[in-house]
C-alpha cells in the first residue's frame, strides 16, 4: 500500500512537470474610440462634391426628428438619436441620406453590423460617387476594422477611392 502511494505521487509529479502551460493569453483589444470612428466618417466625405446636389424636399416631420436626432446626438445620448433617426425613416425609409445618418450613430453605439448595412443600403439607394459614397465606404472600413475584418476593411478602402471622380481637365 506504502509502494502504492509513493508511486502514485511519482507519476502525479512527473505528469505535472511534463504539463506545459499554453502560451498567454493575447491581451485584451483596446476599445474602440466610437467618437472617433464617427468623426473619420464624416470627415471622408468632406469636399467631395462639387457640384449642385438635386435633392427632394423633406417633410417638416423629418427635419423636426433630424434636429432632434443632432441635439440628444451632441449630449451623446445616442439611443433617443437612434430613435429620432428610426422615427425618420418611417417617413422616409429609402432617404439614402437619412440611412447614412443612422449608420453613424450606430457606429457612436457600437453596432458594428447593424452600422455597415445601413451604410451598404444607403450606398444601394444613393450616389455612386461624392460625400455620401465616401461616408457609406468609411462606415463599413469602421466597422470591419471593429469586428477584426482586414481583408473587407482593405476592399471598402479601395471602394472608398471610387467615390472620387476626377475633374474634367478643360483647356
Amino acid at each position: 500500500m506504502k509502494l502504492y502511494r509513493l508511486s502514485s505521487i511519482l507519476i502525479a509529479l512527473i505528469l505535472a512537470a511534463c504539463a506545459h502551460p499554453g502560451p498567454p493569453p493575447p491581451p485584451p483589444k483596446p476599445p474602440v474610440d466610437t467618437a472617433a470612428a464617427v468623426r473619420a466618417i464624416r470627415a471622408a466625405g468632406d469636399g467631395l462634391d462639387s457640384a449642385v446636389q438635386v435633392q427632394p424636399l423633406r417633410e417638416a416631420a423629418i427635419e423636426g426628428f433630424l434636429k432632434s436626432a443632432r441635439a440628444a446626438e451632441s449630449r451623446q445620448d445616442y439611443a433617443s438619436a437612434a430613435q429620432d433617426a428610426d422615427d425618420a425613416l418611417k417617413l422616409a425609409p429609402d432617404a439614402p441620406e437619412l440611412l447614412q445618418y443612422k449608420a453613424e450613430i450606430e457606429i457612436a453605439r457600437a453596432q458594428w453590423n447593424e452600422a455597415e448595412q445601413l451604410a451598404l443600403k444607403s450606398h444601394a439607394l444613393g450616389p455612386r460617387s461624392g460625400s455620401l459614397c465616401a461616408r457609406n465606404w468609411q462606415t463599413v472600413v469602421e466597422a470591419r476594422t471593429a469586428l477584426d475584418d482586414a481583408v473587407t476593411a482593405d476592399s471598402a478602402r479601395q471602394r472608398l477611392k471610387e467615390c472620387r471622380i476626377k475633374p474634367v481637365l478643360r483647356m
